[in-house]
């Protein structure tokens, strides 16, 4: 009978863990789409990272930070790491790499509903070559199997580990949208942390600047239901966030104008629609998000704009904040 760690939700912390506080950095990595983002948000309990069902919709590290009286869990979002196209595409993956190098632990994302593949080993073998840094295996999307095919993906993930020499630390099944082991996951995390005191204030959930986020959400909304050749071809950048001057103190405004970049001019019509609809709809779905987010009511202009074949231009990535 084979050992592994996977833990029920019964596991209780030991008694001397009380009066240590931990507080340190935790980074998902996977490859793209396998829920890193839908379980940093869980995780938080908040809308922190973007979520998308098509790949590499998360550019910016966004970190999230869970607050519990024992520890502070700060939890960084990479990029998928992916074999690069282009040289946006190179920067995504160096960013990823720098990461790895900074945080206390690292949690490796593997859908519980498909078969370990190519993308996962490639991941896994980059992995096998940081020795420090304590592994755990978070086998995601759980609430897609039955519990003989999330045995074979546990079972599969230990041998993965045997093989390339990796020893993780845990292994954990989660579903962040049925809420199943999410906290356990925490519980898991936080031992793994070094002892010291919150790093920071309690009520951050992020130390993204406000306007990355807001130029998230808008990207985010922006995405859905565009053709599949689309998503890589949009930055937002937001221009300009400031309170209405005209407005009485206890009915504020804030206005927002925001750029969404694409790469062609026949990319403008996919994005703002048949008389303007598509682009109203963005604008109506991430002010939702970005009212929530900044708690106060928003007015958001937005503009499409065609920055030329951008991911490829070095002065254009650096424009666009990459």
């Amino acid at each position: 009978m084979m050992a592994m760690s996977v833990r029920s939700q019964s596991s209780e912390p030991s008694e001397t863990s009380e009066a240590v506080h931990r507080a340190g950095f935790a980074c998902f990595v996977g490859r793209p789409n396998a829920g890193k983002s839908t379980l940093t948000n869980a995780l938080v309990g908040q809308k922190v990272a973007i979520t998308s069902n098509r790949p590499q919709t998360t550019r910016h590290t966004v970190r999230g930070i869970v607050h519990r009286p024992d520890a502070q869990l700060i939890l960084v979002d990479t990029p998928g790491l992916h074999k690069p196209r282009t040289l946006l595409g190179e920067r995504l993956n160096d960013v990823v790499r720098t990461t790895w190098a900074e945080v206390d632990v690292i949690g490796f994302c593997l859908p519980a509903d498909q078969k370990i593949g190519p993308g996962d080993r490639f991941i896994a073998k980059e992995l096998a070559g940081i020795r420090k840094t304590p592994k755990v295996a978070i086998v995601t999307k759980t609430d897609l199997v039955d519990s003989k095919a999330l045995a074979e993906q546990l079972i599969a993930i230990d041998q993965l580990g045997k093989e390339l020499g990796i020893e993780w630390a845990e292994i954990v099944p989660v579903s962040a949208v049925g809420d199943k082991q999410v906290n356990l996951l925490a519980d898991l995390l936080v031992p793994l942390l070094p002892e010291g005191p919150a790093l920071y204030p309690e009520g951050d959930l992020t130390d993204e600047p406000e306007q990355v986020m807001v130029a998230e959400l808008i990207r985010e909304a922006a995405l859905e239901g565009v053709r599949d050749e689309l998503p890589h071809s949009i930055a937002v950048v937001v221009e300009e966030m400031l309170p209405r001057e005209d407005r009485p103190a206890d009915k504020p405004l804030l206005y927002i104008h925001a750029n969404l970049f694409i790469e062609r001019p026949s990319q403008k019509g996919i994005i703002i629609g048949p008389k303007g609809k598509r682009l109203k709809e963005v604008g109506m779905k991430s002010r939702k998000h970005i009212e929530a987010l900044l708690g106060t009511p928003v007015f958001l202009d937005l503009h499409v704009k065609v920055a030329k074949d951008w991911q490829r231009d070095p002065k254009q990535l650096r424009r666009l904040g990459f």
